[in-house]
């Protein structure tokens, strides 16, 4: 079976098609590249108070020069609330509360029965930059 010179040619183009088009597909953004050490180190030792109706969370931070060099501006608080009624297991969605101005890292707020309150703390920097989010603590207060 011989093919003629058109079939040939039409093969080359549907090839070179293939090929050049192998490339495409979705794109993520563009991304800076990263340089070691420079991000914000997470908040640690998150714990907090009950005192009645308040709450005061108190939290940790440490710059580590080799691995996340840069001092935060401050830091975000961030809450979840559920009622006990609300389905085990089901996701939450995390609000940001309020935000806390170096170098204080306390934040207190009022609170009321029937809710379990889930909060965590993200450091935030210059121009947009954040750490990792803390570990969350739970307080259920019935």
């Amino acid at each position: 079976m011989r093919f003629g010179k058109n079939t040939f040619i039409l093969f080359l183009i549907v090839m070179t098609g293939l090929l050049g088009f192998a490339g495409c597909g979705k794109k993520g953004p563009p991304v800076l590249p990263l340089v070691k050490g420079e991000k914000i180190a997470a908040p640690f030792d998150l714990k907090y108070v009950n005192a009645g109706e308040k709450i005061e969370l108190t939290w940790n931070h440490r710059v580590d020069e080799k691995e996340a060099f840069v001092k935060p501006v401050g830091f975000d608080v961030y809450l979840a609330k559920q009622t006990f009624e609300s389905c085990q297991g089901c996701p939450f969605k995390f609000e940001k509360i309020g935000f806390v101005s170096m170098p204080f890292m306390r934040f207190a707020m009022g609170i009321e029965r029937g809710y379990k309150y889930y909060f965590r703390i993200q450091a935030t920097g210059k121009n947009k930059m954040v750490s990792e989010f803390s570990e969350s603590v739970l307080l259920e207060y019935k």
